[in-house]
Parts: C-alpha cells; structure tokens; sequence
C-alpha cells in the first residue's frame, strides 16, 4: 500500500513537469521529497516484514537515511544545510552500492534488488 501510495506521489511530481501552473507557487519542492520520504518508509517496512539480519538491517536503514537526507535537500533546497543533506545522501548511496559490490553483509544475499547469485554446484544431467 504505501508503494503504490508513493508511486502516486511520483505521477504527481510528473504532472508537474507537464503542467507546473496547476499546482500553487513551491510545490514542486514539496512533490519532490514526498515520493523520497515515502520510498524511505516503505522499505524500512518491507525491512521489517522481511525480517533480514542484523547487518541487513543496518544496511537497509542507511538506504532508507539516504533517501530521507535526499528528500531534505529536495524540500528545503534554499537552506543552507541542503548541500550538506545533499552530500551525505550522496555519501550514503555510495556507501549502499559499494557495500552490494562488495558482497556485504555476506551471510545473505540481497534479492530485494534483483541482483543474481549463481551457484557453485554443477546441475545434474537426467538420464531419461
């Protein structure tokens, strides 16, 4: 529910790209950090259901941090913290795809992100 509720929230970002004069003065702001935030509750729930190690845990958490600091730059983009929101989302994202290339944590994989973990074992060949 909350992904579809977030995917809504990106169609109305989009549709402020296609027609920004129907929506009031600084909207954008605002239709820019909700699909971030949103996104970031919604893994941290499906984390939760999902029941991952502590490790992935953590992992999933500084994502979810990431997409929140992401979505503070969005907001609040004239302040002068938002380049340092920015640059810790930044350092965050890094972080999150350099520990995936990296193969951490490594007591499971993370198939939440469509990535494939072939096995060592030969398939073996039916004689029928």
């Amino acid at each position: 529910m909350l992904g579809t509720l977030t995917l809504g929230s990106v169609a109305l970002l989009l549709v402020w790209d296609a027609v920004p004069r129907v929506f009031p003065a600084g909207a954008h702001d605002a239709l820019g950090a909700l699909p971030l935030a949103l996104i970031a509750v919604a893994y941290l729930v499906y984390q939760f259901i999902r029941r991952p190690t502590r490790m992935e845990l953590i992992k999933a958490v500084a994502l979810a941090v990431a997409f929140l600091f992401w979505a503070a730059n969005q907001f609040w983009p004239d302040r002068p913290a938002a380049v340092l929101f920015n640059d810790i989302a930044i350092a965050l994202f890094v972080l999150d795809v350099f520990l995936v290339i990296a193969g951490w944590p490594s007591d499971a994989p993370d198939e939440s992100f469509a990535e494939t973990h072939v096995s060592n074992e030969s398939p073996v060949a039916s004689s029928e």
